[in-house]
């Protein structure tokens, strides 16, 4: 926070004012504030706009000179008006611009415009316009009003003239990205990155050794894959691997895999293509359309022995274990570098030991890094817990951290066999109840 501190110091007279403040989100009486601005983790900073009715992340630099240059920017109107050739300048510095060419500076046109202006001001840089002429690029004749986008990349300027607020925001967001990111250590490309993996389309990526072997020649067919493939909803990426181990580690990939194409869809299941030839990329792309292929999981291999109190769970048997075993099972889900994990650990073993009479009960745990978490979970951070009883019904596990406070709650939640059995019955007997409806409807 020594940056932060220092940016406030050096923002401390300027006019207008830029205010920096900070909450401690370990204070019980601030953890509220942390829900309702929905912080993930720390450092997070926002900035707050109109008494906070405008909230945006900070995307900023995180060192002191670079906080204060970034909010200084922040300050003012979200778009700058473009007089002359010589104020257009800045277009051509190789990042991307959002300019509205209009023919006065008032109507719902220009009121959106500045609308989404606001609210992306983080993210880009905003202008406006009465002459297309002064812009560096694009048709300087063209009908007015419209939004040009400027990139340096792929067609390098784009056109729009669809001023619904909506329809401005997913222009802005389509066209500001590459048709293909490419993921490589060139820090020009990292905020291409994040996009990428934060967006919930469907993403497909090549990764390969971007300096040995046929790399130019993959590069052509993925291109070329891309264009055909290019009214499909799906993101693309050409990773080098070198650059990319982060990436292998959280899909479970191994670098003698490659080349290799992954997809990754918007329910998170993955299809991966490995050794893939430059050649075999389109159609087994094509294969992925048209619904051909098998999913791909990313799991450790199924312990040979797990004698331990606490059994150890895997991808490829968790729904053998949680789902179709017939007992209550305690399973955590866990990160190897998690401090509240390795805290907990014994904990479990604790909880674990004590039930080991108790052949109805199971206490699991996943290794969340290593392996895919099935889809009926959701896990945000570590440690996860859930109770899974024999007749399938879930709940997150809220309870104490206590070995006592662990084996209370599983002996007073879990179910015994008649339970189970009648719930079994129950649900069975519910499509039978509900089948006369179907014919009605």
């Amino acid at each position: 926070m020594l940056q932060y501190e220092k940016a406030a110091q050096l923002l401390s007279k300027h006019d207008p004012a830029i205010v920096l403040a900070k909450v401690d989100a370990n204070d019980e009486k601030n953890k509220p504030l942390a829900g309702k601005y929905e912080v993930q983790g720390f450092p997070t900073l926002k900035i707050f706009r109109n008494g906070g009715k405008n909230i945006q992340e900070y995307k900023g630099p995180r060192e002191a000179e670079g906080i204060v240059e970034y909010l200084k920017k922040q300050v003012g109107p979200a778009s700058k008006e473009i007089k002359a050739p010589e104020d257009a300048t800045y277009l051509e510095d190789g990042k991307i611009h959002i300019v509205g060419v209009f023919t006065e500076f008032s109507g719902t046109e220009f009121t959106n415009f500045l609308e989404v202006a606001e609210k992306l001001r983080s993210d880009y840089d905003f202008g406006h316009t009465v002459h297309a002429n002064h812009l560096p690029r694009g048709d300087a004749a063209v009908e007015r009003p419209l939004v040009r986008l400027f990139k340096p990349f792929d067609e390098l300027v784009v056109d729009s003239k669809d001023f619904d607020v909506s329809a401005l925001e997913k222009f802005i967001d389509a066209s500001s990205t590459p048709k293909v990111v490419t993921f490589d250590k060139n820090p020009d490309n990292h905020p291409y990155l994040l996009k990428f993996f934060q967006t919930n389309a469907p993403k497909a990526m090549l990764f390969l050794n971007f300096s040995t072997g046929p790399f130019e020649s993959f590069k052509s067919a993925y291109y070329g894959a891309v264009e055909e493939f290019s009214g499909k909803d799906v993101k693309f990426l050409i990773g080098d691997i070198e650059a990319s181990q982060g990436a292998f580690q959280y899909f479970g990939l191994k670098e003698d895999q490659a080349p290799l194409i992954l997809i990754q869809d918007s329910d998170s299941k993955k299809f991966l293509k490995e050794q893939v030839e430059a050649g075999q990329i389109v159609a087994w792309l094509k294969d992925y359309f048209d619904g051909k292929l098998t999913p791909f999981r990313k799991s450790e291999p199924i312990p040979e022995a797990n004698n331990e109190p606490v059994k150890v769970v895997v991808a490829d048997n968790v729904h053998d274990v949680v789902f179709k075993s017939g007992k209550n099972v305690l399973i955590e889900f866990y990160a190897p570098w998690c401090g509240h994990c390795k805290k907990l650990a014994p904990i479990l073993d604790e909880a674990a030991a004590t039930l080991q009479s108790e052949e109805d009960v199971v206490i699991a745990k996943m290794d969340a890094t290593a392996n895919d978490v099935p889809s009926e979970f959701d896990v945000q951070g570590y440690p996860t817990l859930y109770f899974v009883t024999p007749s399938g019904k879930k709940v997150s596990y809220e309870g104490g951290r206590t070995a006592d406070e662990i084996v209370d709650y599983i002996k007073k939640n879990k179910e015994t066999a008649g339970q189970a059995a009648a719930a079994d019955t129950e649900k069975a007997a519910e499509p039978a109840a509900t089948e006369p409806l179907k014919d009605e409807l």
